[in-house]
């Protein structure tokens, strides 16, 4: 069982999973942009943005909270450029001061009972750390970005828009989002895919849409980034 809702920080959501009590089961964790911080089996972790899907192995019952960052939030929160997570899982306490992060872990292992308790400390932690942070997110920016490569833009493109030269484009890209802007434009397309394809759209029909060149383009892509067929992600 996976919910979600919005969440009291700025361009987050708050999330939680709970696995089947019967058996362990494998699921994958597609790409998006973002990143995490996560309870999960009494302890913090953090999630960098992923560039192909994240294979977890699920024990039964097992329960998870945790609050997801849009593009150019969690670097702030955490402290550290995007791309210095790619592709990682690491403790929290590897990136916060030790004692930051073990007040946290201990009011969330006193609010593990309730999904909104433990939800409230993490939104409250991250509100701290995104008001006491040197530096801000560039906000235009990030939103340029997203804008340009949804909309299928090169990259010159976008980088004019946003009057940035490329190569400083893709050093910001790193930092907010884990890479550069065709990795972004890869995910996105392919996550927008993904979602028509589960509400029941036609495969051709979702090529189209989300701009693929083709139906056969948009399988080599999904398979790709995701490990799998479209058709396996829809069952």
């Amino acid at each position: 069982m996976y919910r979600e809702r919005a969440s009291r920080v700025p361009d987050a959501v708050l999330w939680w999973s709970t696995s089947p009590g019967s058996a362990a089961g494998e699921r994958r964790v597609l790409p998006d942009g973002c990143m995490d911080v996560i309870w999960a089996d009494g302890a913090l972790l953090v999630a960098g943005p992923d560039t192909a899907a994240h294979v977890v192995n699920d024990r039964p019952g097992a329960r998870y909270v945790g609050l997801r960052f849009g593009p150019g939030i969690g670097p702030v929160v955490f402290g550290v450029p995007a791309h210095e997570l790619r592709d990682q899982r690491v403790p929290l306490a590897e990136l916060w001061p030790c004692a930051e992060a073990r007040r946290l872990t201990e009011r969330a292992g006193v609010a593990a009972d309730m999904v909104a308790r433990l939800g409230a400390v993490l939104e409250e932690a991250a509100a701290h750390r995104l008001g006491a942070a040197p530096r801000r997110v560039d906000a235009a920016l990030v939103g340029a970005v997203v804008e340009g490569v949804r909309a299928g833009l090169p990259v010159a493109r976008i980088a004019a828009d946003a009057g940035v030269g490329e190569r400083r484009l893709h050093r910001r890209c790193l930092d907010a989002f884990g890479y550069g802007p065709r990795t972004l434009g890869r995910i996105l397309r392919m996550n927008r895919a993904v979602g028509l394809a589960r509400r029941g759209a036609p495969f051709a029909t979702v090529a189209a849409v989300a701009g693929y060149a083709d139906q056969a383009h948009l399988s080599r892509e999904v398979r790709s980034l995701t490990g799998v067929t479209l058709g396996a992600l829809t069952r």
